[in-house]
């Protein structure tokens, strides 16, 4: 039996709750060719490296070998089931000049600057009333699962409203994204009967997502409406229109990560602090620290695993390790995050935590579009928890994780409490 290498350690779902062992083995070598061809890198100051390379696509049409092809010795792989379905780039699966014309085209209507400067920062007020709401409706409560009733109904009506999403079809569209999600998988698990159904599930649910979609599309285009996708089908400018074939996958990732990411966040942000109650209250006797606590949440709890779509388009040296043209990249910016060549004791929850500059929304050219907007859903969920929930406590440690390794999340952080404050 061949051994597995710490990466494919780290992607079993036995370690889903703590790949963190296997992530520190693994950055003994920063840039690790794996048995299916893919190169990992693990450390931050190579990834940051290649973060702001241009020899490094992110466009997985370049990449001529798929993310993870079959190489001598390896398994025959999982399919990944959004990219076998959809065939056009959206803002992180293309690059310049295409990425930088539709990023430009699509920024006013979602981060705001420097067209709406006070965009993310209106939404605050509704952002609040949502947590509020979601807090007065668990008075009563003994016990509260903090996913259901908390992490996701806030991103995802958030990113509904400023998408122009009705908030009615996210029964929809939840089961979509899960199935998908659900068939995405890395891991040495990958060859077995359940998964290849659930590739093929996925693979629907993507087609089924994505009719969903255009059909949204349509309907802004004969008949305009509120929210950012209605202002893109019907805007003319200087660059003129996106097609609508890229409208279609830029909106199935805003729909997707405009909440998806945002879960996981809040989730890992209460699942973190109910196992460090010194970390915990000393938010609550000092709220003003949740700005710098929501980085170091970023950074501890990674919502963004890796990133799996990056090939080199030349032969790259770094860290003592070619890595030659064509051959697929994997980031593992969950890995870089504790690095303890760039954060000191990078394994301890330090809410102050100087010079934070982790990569919990990468770097370069496709830092995270919504960053702006996650923060401010995080700061106002994490700092309305921790101040209005009485004596927190964690019913089942580690809860039960969900299956896909890229956004490694909780499926569900079951709480004890004693209520509600006002």
């Amino acid at each position: 039996m061949v051994e597995e290498t710490p990466w494919q350690q780290a992607l079993r779902y036995t370690n889903r709750a703590n790949p963190y062992p296997f992530y520190e083995e693994l950055r003994k070598t920063p840039v690790a060719r794996q048995p299916d061809g893919t190169y990992v890198v693990s450390t931050y100051r190579e990834i940051v490296a290649l973060l702001h390379d241009p020899r490094v696509s992110s466009d997985p049409r370049k990449c001529p070998v798929p993310a993870a092809a079959q190489a001598e010795g390896s398994a025959e792989p999982a399919a990944e089931p959004i990219r076998e379905v959809l065939t056009e780039p959206n803002i992180i699966t293309s690059d310049p000049p295409e990425h930088d014309r539709d990023r430009r085209m699509m920024m006013p209507h979602f981060v705001g600057p420097p067209h709406a400067p006070h965009l993310i920062s209106d939404l605050e007020p509704e952002i609040r009333r949502i947590v509020g709401g979601l807090l007065d409706d668990m008075k009563g409560k003994t016990r509260i699962d903090a996913v259901d009733d908390f992490a996701y109904p806030l991103p995802v009506t958030v990113i509904c409203n400023v998408l122009g999403v009705p908030l009615e079809d996210e029964p929809r569209f939840h089961h979509w994204i899960e199935t998908a999600l659900d068939a995405l998988d890395f891991g040495p698990e990958a060859t077995s009967e359940e998964i290849r159904s659930r590739q093929a599930g996925g693979q629907q649910a993507v087609r089924d997502f994505g009719q969903f979609a255009a059909e949204l599309l349509d309907r802004y285009a004969r008949q305009p409406g509120p929210g950012m996708l209605s202002a893109l089908v019907n805007e003319d400018g200087p660059e003129g229109r996106m097609s609508k074939g890229v409208l279609a996958s830029n909106a199935l990732l805003l729909i997707f990560a405009g909440h998806e990411t945002t879960v996981n966040l809040i989730a890992h942000s209460v699942l973190t602090l109910l196992r460090h109650p010194d970390a915990l209250e000393k938010l609550r006797r000092r709220p003003e620290l949740i700005v710098p606590g929501v980085e170091e949440l970023l950074r501890f709890e990674s919502s963004v695993q890796f990133w799996h779509t990056r090939s080199a388009v030349e032969d790259i040296d770094i860290a003592g390790t070619t890595i030659p043209k064509g051959a697929p990249i994997f980031l593992a910016y969950g890995s870089a995050n504790r690095d303890a060549e760039r954060f000191t004791d990078p394994d301890e929850l330090d809410l102050e935590r100087p010079d934070n500059q982790h990569l919990g929304f990468s770097q370069g050219i496709h830092f995270c579009f919504g960053a702006p907007l996650a923060r401010l859903e995080v700061q106002v969920a994490v700092g309305e928890f921790v101040r209005r929930v009485q004596n927190p406590r964690l019913v089942e440690d580690p809860p039960p994780y969900r299956h896909n390794q890229i956004f490694r999340g909780p499926r569900h952080v079951l709480v004890d409490i004693d209520g509600i404050r006002d």
